[in-house]
């Protein structure tokens, strides 16, 4: 890690200069590179060699008013920004993130929380299609996370004024969004077990609503999504299942997704790790087709190097029902951090 210290507050966010920030913050940096190699059987692989690079820089300072202010922004291949934040802590009220789309926002952090040691079921290679929840996360805008919840009780509520609307930059606007969702919001809860009552039992769901242009043919209700999920862990074994819904709002075609999914983990010591990991989504259209993926996988660390296997297999990709949408592969990945 490379750390730059005593940055001022305005080298975080200029426009916060006005808030007469005399304290110094810190900016830290950080990165990764991912390097892997893919086997697909009954496809044609092509260049089975990938590579996945990233730099996050976060910068953490406060004001005179105690308020607290942390930035974060991602940077990934090809020169580009994933995701950029503000998160402002106001003591006694909560924290409110100012974010321009960014996944794990809203309803959008609970899209597949069932237990994995590398990545979800579909998430291996074989371009899977498997339609989550995303409420809101897609367009600008703000989360509130209140600080006066009981403990073990962690809610969120997050508002974006158009989910279709890209990113702008300071003092200017997106305009119109190409795309039907208009403004929406997601509530989320995750109750630990300060609130279950039960060592190791984690209970979780969230809604989200988003408004539709209904001018034409194509949508004739507003987008509505809905999930519920557990997960226990004890020992070294953590086993959890989640279940998801969304209503689209199309007027045809696939009009409603249904999905469930489930996992188990095993941490065989500190290092080394099992799971297997199962996921379906049931689309609801003239053939109601369901998407499937299953992956059993293994993750070893040492120091900042991982090591990860992960043996995966399809069925009914991209929800179609063709003998070639049926596949396996086999993923082996080497991650680094620095």
């Amino acid at each position: 890690m490379n750390k730059l210290s005593k940055i001022g507050v305005s080298a975080l966010c200029g426009s916060l200069a006005a808030m007469s920030a005399a304290n110094a913050g810190d900016l830290t940096v950080t990165g990764g590179v991912d390097m892997s190699w893919i086997s697909k059987s009954d496809q044609v692989t092509g260049n089975p060699i990938g590579m996945g690079s990233n730099l996050t820089f976060k910068g953490a300072g406060e004001l005179d008013n105690g308020w607290s202010v942390d930035l974060s922004v991602a940077h990934k291949n090809a020169n580009a920004y994933s995701a950029t934040n503000v998160t402002v802590g106001v003591p006694g009220l909560g924290d409110f993130r100012i974010s321009q789309g960014v996944s794990g926002s809203g309803i959008d952090r609970m899209d597949d929380s069932t237990p994995n040691v590398w990545e979800e079921a579909y998430g291996t290679g074989l371009n899977y299609t498997i339609d989550t929840v995303s409420g809101t996360s897609a367009g600008a805008g703000i989360e509130f996370t209140p600080s006066g919840t009981p403990d073990g009780l962690t809610a969120r509520f997050a508002y974006s004024p158009d989910v279709s609307g890209s990113g702008s930059s300071d003092k200017s606007g997106s305009g119109v969004g190409t795309g039907v969702k208009k403004s929406g919001w997601d509530l989320t809860l995750e109750a630990t077990s300060d609130i279950t009552g039960m060592d190791g039992l984690t209970l979780y769901g969230g809604i989200s609503e988003i408004e539709t242009d209904q001018g034409g043919t194509a949508y004739s209700d507003d987008v509505s999504e809905q999930t519920v999920g557990i997960k226990y862990a004890t020992g070294g074994f953590t086993l959890g299942y989640q279940w998801s819904e969304e209503e689209n709002g199309r007027a045809t075609t696939a009009t409603k997704y249904s999905n469930d999914g489930y996992g188990i983990t095993f941490n065989v010591n500190d290092d080394l790790s099992i799971g297997y990991n199962h996921y379906e989504s049931e689309q609801t259209s003239t053939t109601n087709v369901t998407e499937e993926a299953s992956t059993v996988q293994l993750a070893y660390s040492m120091g900042g190097a991982s090591i990860r296997i992960a043996e995966t297999s399809g069925d009914n990709i991209g929800y179609s029902t063709a003998a070639t949408a049926d596949l396996d592969a086999t993923t082996v990945s080497v991650s680094l951090a620095f």
